[in-house]
């Protein structure tokens, strides 16, 4: 298959395939002259909070600023420093939003699906708030809301898990280009079904206006934005079967092979396949050889939070950690709707080639 080479993300095929109904929006909006805050917001917002279940959802400037906006709201009346619980295993976004509203984070290990374990949640430990990741896309355990008072999803990865149920206080969403709902920059939202946080989120995101009661930043999300990605909210459902048509396959083709996948066999249904990772002992050699291949592939992640030297002095788990193990061993497939079965069966035979 001499020729054949395989992108980590499937931008330029969705665009192709979107092309002209991409532009025709874009289109309508510039002519308009309404680039912020007009009716494709409104109709994405309703749209998002209908797909979560949910009351409110408030588009932002990203899913780190909606980390941001809940990390100052939830921090009122709190104890100070209010101490809050965050997965090791996860990107550093989750982190520097709780740290920069004056948080103290206490990082906390995972389990072999990159999940917080919950057997590390001592008695003893003391927080106010929980932040659970769905690490890769897989859905949160339920068990994990009773963690805290207050509970917060960082969504980014795995807010189409388990039917976009939400079971938190808040949750915080990222539209980033890398997401199964992807916009062409940055975008976030944060969903909730707290009115008064949804009037916070709303005043936080425009400089604290009108009542200019707290102080905010701007943090808007464009019309155009908006309005590309309700071009992609009509296809969406038909992306997340051909993801997880994609992913079960790759899954029956590794049985027996010593290789493991990070979504959970058991939770295949509730998983929204943001990602297709596998655990093997020769992760490097894997990632070199399918290199060689003109297949592209990434780590996810490298290091765990409390590796890293800004996090270093955090409480939390030892170099022995469950994340520690797994950042040495994981690597990440390319997935996404746009593969075809050609590339999907080429990919699957190199890793199985190459292990």
């Amino acid at each position: 298959m001499t020729g054949l080479s395989i992108a980590f993300t499937g931008l330029k095929k969705q665009y192709s395939n979107l092309r002209t109904e991409i532009l025709d929006a874009t289109d309508e909006v510039l002519r308009s002259g309404q680039l912020m805050n007009g009716n494709y917001t409104v109709e994405f917002e309703h749209w998002l909070a209908k797909k979560n279940h949910s009351k409110y959802a408030i588009t932002c400037h990203s899913g780190t600023q909606a980390l941001e906006v809940l990390a100052s709201y939830y921090k009122q009346h709190m104890p100070v420093p209010p101490r809050v619980l965050i997965p090791s295993m996860t990107y550093c976004a989750t982190a520097n939003a709780f740290i920069r509203a004056g948080w103290l984070v206490h990082l906390i290990d995972t389990d072999y699906h990159g999940m917080i374990d919950l057997k590390k949640i001592s008695d003893d430990l003391s927080v106010q708030a929980t932040v659970v990741v769905g690490l890769y896309g897989a859905a949160i355990k339920k068990q994990l809301y009773w963690s805290s008072d207050i509970v917060i999803e960082d969504g980014a990865q795995h807010w189409l898990s388990d039917n976009c149920h939400r079971l938190g206080n808040a949750t915080a969403i990222s539209f980033d280009p890398m997401k199964n709902l992807n916009c062409y920059g940055n975008g976030g939202a944060v969903v909730t079904d707290d009115i008064n946080l949804a009037e916070f989120v709303r005043s936080w995101r425009n400089n604290g206006k009108p009542a200019n009661r707290e102080v905010g930043t701007n943090s808007r999300m464009s019309e155009i934005d908006c309005a590309q990605l309700m071009v992609k909210t009509k296809h969406i459902d038909a992306w997340q079967l051909r993801r997880g048509e994609i992913a079960k396959y790759w899954m029956n083709r590794l049985k027996n092979t010593g290789v493991r996948t990070l979504i959970d066999e058991g939770n295949f249904s509730s998983h929204c396949y943001h990602k297709f990772v596998i655990d093997l002992n020769n992760r490097d050699l894997l990632q070199r050889n399918l290199a060689l291949r003109n297949i592209e592939t990434k780590v996810h992640y490298v290091e765990p939070l409390h590796e890293l030297p800004l996090y270093a002095d955090l409480p939390g788990p030892d170099i022995l950690s469950a994340a520690s193990a797994l950042s040495r061993r994981v690597l990440s497939l390319p997935l996404y709707p746009e593969l075809s079965d050609l590339e999907v069966e080429f990919i699957i035979d190199q890793v199985l080639d190459s292990i």
